[in-house]
């Protein structure tokens, strides 16, 4: 576009054309550099994705609570108020204890009377008591009011950024996918993906989800996915634990809190191994120093070597 405008210019104004010069186009050693980064990104962003839906979900649940704590306040509220209207009309009615002036020009029989005010003052203490209790119900329902607007404020951020997160993902794996990087991808000598048998030793529940985990190689690694056709790395880890009845959530953070860290020399099949600094990726153990894991966008749930990655820890999250 840079050579049409000078030559342009050159036949409108009668100047020399002047040769324009193309940007160096990137080396295949940089364009493959690139689409690891993106990868990497889009793998960041989705354990971060993932994360926030494990606090939306919690973030739900305290405004559901609160909703519920507030319909009882205002429920207890209500039920104070008439018992203290009951009793403002019984003391209306009554007059109080101001007919116990009347004792002095009274002829009324002076036990007989003071039974009548005692009763009456009791009734007027017990009112004093229910407008107390309305008042601290009024200020509870206040406060529950409060913490249910809060809650569902929360939520309502949380959704927004969820959205604006999702966007970035899906706008990372379109460029990821354009012709140029795609074909760069495929050069970057990425092993052919095969099933294959790899034997787990121990009968535990810990075994039982790598040997899950194991049977799902070859599905499509699909951000936010937790199966049962595609999966990302905390979705495979998530399955893999629930088919053995072991609730994890669908988080790196999590899962990474989720259980004992144990020594890179101690690992156990089933144990679940995290990479980098961030721990954006997980992947299950199975023995021999290789894991199964769902790696990234492109890519399929395939067994791994774990050395030669930055290896952040490990946790058993059982036997």
């Amino acid at each position: 576009m840079a050579f049409v405008g000078v030559a342009i210019s050159a036949i409108t104004f009668g100047a020399p054309v002047i040769r324009a010069t193309a940007d160096p186009k990137p080396s295949l050693k940089e364009l493959t550099a690139q689409v690891e980064n993106l990868y990497t990104e889009i793998e960041t962003l989705s354990e971060q994705y993932n994360g926030e839906r494990v606090r939306l979900k919690a973030a739900e649940r305290s405004a559901d609570l609160a909703k519920k704590n507030l319909a009882k306040s205002e429920a207890e509220l209500e039920v104070r108020r008439q018992k203290a209207s009951a009793l403002a009309q019984h003391s209306y009615m009554t007059n109080g204890l101001g007919n116990a002036l009347v004792l002095i020009d009274s002829d009324a029989d002076p036990r007989r009377y003071l039974d009548q005010a005692s009763t009456t003052y009791a009734l007027e203490l017990q009112q004093s008591q229910e407008v107390a209790e309305v008042t601290k119900a009024m200020d509870a329902a206040a406060r529950a009011r409060e913490s249910a607007s809060a809650r569902q404020a929360e939520v309502k951020k949380l959704l927004s950024g969820l959205d604006s997160r999702r966007d970035k993902i899906t706008k990372l794996i379109k460029k990821t996918e354009s012709s140029l990087y795609r074909q760069v991808s495929q050069t970057i000598g990425r092993e052919t993906r095969t099933r294959t048998s790899f034997p787990v030793i121990g009968d535990g529940k810990a075994a039982q989800a790598a040997r899950w985990a194991l049977r799902q190689q070859l599905k499509p690694y699909v951000w936010g996915a937790e199966g049962p056709g595609s999966f990302d790395c905390s979705g495979l880890v998530m399955a893999a634990y629930q088919s053995v009845g072991i609730s994890l959530p669908h988080y790196t953070g999590d899962q990474w809190t989720a259980g004992t860290h144990i020594p890179r020399d101690q690992l156990r099949p089933g144990d679940l191994v995290f990479f980098y600094s961030d721990l954006h990726h997980v992947g299950i153990y199975i023995g021999n120093g290789y894991m199964i894991h769902a790696p990234q966008t492109g890519d399929v749930v395939h067994i791994a070597k774990i050395a030669g990655r930055p290896f952040a820890g490990a946790v058993r999250v059982a036997d």
